[in-house]
């Protein structure tokens, strides 16, 4: 009976006990800055537990003094005498499972392999590890909602859900590979062992390089803090554009958190809201194509407020009478702007809307990050249209468009009316190599002819000339653009609680235009600062600023002030990458005859001839290296490859290291860095 009826399925019951398929997960791959840094990457951790039941007695009584103080210098957490006392109750107990260390970096399992019992291996030591994987960010916040969030899943209804948001979501299937598998069978003692030759090896994931810049990234992320922080908002986003690619080159997020500080939760930048006055220049441009307006000609403002059926569209200063349509576009007149709408399209609005929608702002943008949420254009045909939607829809009321799209018909108009898809992903790579790049992709050839794309560039300068924008004009280069704001009621926020939503989008230099930014920043209620041009335009500025001066993302004259300053009325030189000096050299005329690599840190002198030159700043291994006057990518790249944690302090270059330089570098240490 038990060996021709039972037979089968008994012996498939002891197979189940004895045997057992194992999964081999393979390497989830990295992200990477187009600059060649490292944005997310997987390490291993472990778990270490102790079998005391396979562990002889003469082995535990003769080693278990050594056992704890190597334990205790190890994990520095307990004295020698409580590591012996509580492994001598686990032996008596014969313990299986004794908890021993949790998250163990690599180095730490490495040298607990070593020490005395565990070096017998599991079926003699008793040392049981399980290996996991931990994904991280090196640098904490920069870029984070952004690169996305990945957990391994959890089973759940019988399904497996996945923690996985943004980039990590969006080439999840890319960056996880493919697991492998191999048999595991029990032996004496509990003890389960691999199968030789039953091991179908895991395909690791593939690498991926994002569009974005890690100094520019860097730069937008504490200027938009800055102001964040100085008017208490609930939340703000900063998006840099390259304008003939459409590459995202800096991707902000920011919302305040309970306690008063400021982190990467949601991403803003896709969420579409009522844009306010930026939308303005949908609405010029719709004239503009449809020829029945030149921004010379003039409209009458009637003192700031028209009056639409049973609503008055007011300007937020009032007074303003006959002047010219750029005039009224510099100074954002909410009724002149309303009142060409009416005008010109109230007998046909589906015609404006036609524009609109040729814009593509009644679709998704279409870039590679998940969670888009799709933008509201309403039409005549629907049923929540009135008589006063077309005026208001003129000044950025009624649609719901998502700081994205803005920035990328503003993107447009810097491009000379070629519209592109903005996008985050410049290659994926394996082992090395790129084996798929991702190019441009031109959404609309031409949003406007020629002449009209000129009439909205030069009311675009207009505004930072003499309207709303004026307080960010720059000596050193040209900006244009347009400042928003508008009142909030969404997401259980009444108009009446007073909450705005300020705004600048603009691109920058004018004559050559490299970058369009958008920023846009919503207000706590009733804060007594919320035009687009008091907290979104400075933003703008800021940024501008540093990427103009500092050549980041291109070689424009310029790094000077990055790596060289002055003392003692001298110039003194600080260690900077080599390809920042041949930035500086280059704008000097100068010419340097060094081989080094461009990521390499080097060092400005003046050689016996008392001429300048520039040399590697040579690293010793195993010492600590010093980073003083340094920005932050490059300190915490040079005390990261010497094994060292960092943690960091303030803004700007550093100023002091909490590990002198010079000394030895003790595995897992934190050195601190404070900037300034």
């Amino acid at each position: 009976m038990i060996q021709a009826k039972e037979g089968e399925e008994l012996r498939s019951l002891s197979n189940q006990m004895h045997m057992h398929a194992d999964t081999v997960y393979a390497e989830r791959g990295n992200i990477y800055s187009e600059d060649g840094l490292l944005l997310c990457s997987s390490i291993p951790q472990f778990d270490a537990y102790v079998d005391f039941t396979v562990i002889q007695r003469d082995t535990f009584r003769k080693y278990k003094d050594t056992l704890a103080h190597c334990l205790s210098r190890l994990f520095d957490n307990e004295t020698p005498a409580s590591y012996k006392q509580r492994m001598e109750a686990a032996y008596r107990d014969s313990v299986r499972y004794f908890p021993l260390r949790k998250n163990m970096p690599y180095y730490d399992y490495q040298t607990l392999r070593s020490f005395p019992i565990f070096c017998k291996g599991s079926r003699k030591g008793g040392l049981i590890v399980e290996p996991k994987i931990k994904r991280i960010n090196p640098y904490g916040m920069l870029a984070y909602r952004t690169i996305g969030l990945w957990r391994p899943g959890i089973w759940k209804d019988g399904k497996l859900q996945k923690n996985v948001i943004g980039l990590e979501a969006t080439y999840d299937s890319i960056l996880s590979g493919v697991n492998g598998s191999r048999m595991m069978e029990k032996e004496t003692g509990g003890v389960w062992v691999p199968i030789d030759g039953t091991e179908v090896d895991p395909q690791n994931g593939r690498d991926v390089v994002t569009t974005l810049d890690f100094g520019i990234q860097d730069v937008a992320e504490h200027a938009l803090k800055s102001v964040l922080e100085q008017y208490e908002c609930l939340y703000g986003t900063a998006i840099v554009m390259e304008v003939q690619t459409g590459k995202i080159r800096a991707l902000v997020n920011l919302g305040r958190q309970k306690d008063g500080s400021y982190w990467e939760d949601f991403n803003y930048a896709m969420i579409p809201t009522e844009p306010g006055s930026t939308f303005k220049l949908v609405t010029l441009l719709s004239l503009l194509n449809d020829g029945y307006i030149n921004v010379n000609d003039n409209v009458n403002a009637e003192g700031g407020a028209i009056r639409f059926g049973n609503r008055t569209m007011r300007d937020s200063h009032l007074g303003l009478g006959v002047l010219s349509i750029k005039q009224a576009f510099a100074l954002s007149s909410n009724a002149a702007m309303a009142k060409l709408g009416f005008q010109y399209y109230s007998k046909d609005p589906q015609k404006f809307v036609d524009h609109i929608k040729k814009l593509h702002l009644n679709q998704r943008t279409g870039i590679d990050l998940a969670g888009e949420r799709r933008p509201r254009v309403i039409e005549p045909k629907d049923k929540d249209w009135s008589g006063t939607t077309l005026p208001w829809m003129a000044t950025g009321y009624g649609v719901l468009v998502s700081p994205m799209h803005t920035c990328m018909v503003y993107n447009a108009v810097a491009n000379g009316g070629r519209m592109m898809r903005p996008y985050l992903i410049d290659a994926i790579r394996e082992y090395g190599k790129d084996i798929k790049t991702f190019e441009p992709h031109v959404v609309e050839e031409h949003i406007a002819d020629s002449n009209a794309i000129a009439q909205l560039q030069s009311c675009m300068k207009e505004v930072v000339f003499t309207g709303t924008g004026k307080h960010i004009q720059s000596p050193f280069y040209g900006i244009a653009g347009k400042t928003g704001t508008a009142q909030v009621a969404d997401k259980g926020i009444r108009y009446t609680d007073g909450v705005y939503q300020g705004s600048f989008v603009g691109y920058f230099p004018t004559d050559k235009p490299r970058y369009t930014i958008a920023v846009v920043i919503r207000t706590k209620p009733h804060s007594g600062a919320y035009y687009g041009g008091t907290i979104a335009a400075p933003v703008f500025r800021m940024i501008a600023d540093k990427i103009f001066s500092t050549g980041i993302g291109g070689n424009w004259v310029g790094p000077l002030d990055s790596i060289a300053g002055l003392g003692d009325q001298k110039m003194i030189a600080k260690a900077a990458t080599y390809k920042s000096y041949q930035i500086l050299m280059k704008a000097m005329g100068k010419n340097i005859d060094a081989v080094i690599p461009n990521r390499a840190i080097a060092q400005m002198f003046t050689d016996s001839a008392k001429k300048l030159a520039v040399q590697k700043k040579e690293l010793v291994s195993g010492m600590v290296p010093d980073v003083k006057g340094m920005g932050l990518k490059d300190a915490v790249y040079l005390l990261e490859n010497q094994g060292l944690r960092v943690q960091v302090e303030g803004n700007g270059v550093v100023q002091t290291q909490s590990v002198t330089a010079g000394t030895p570098v003790v595995k897992g240490q934190t050195i601190v860095i404070q900037l300034s």
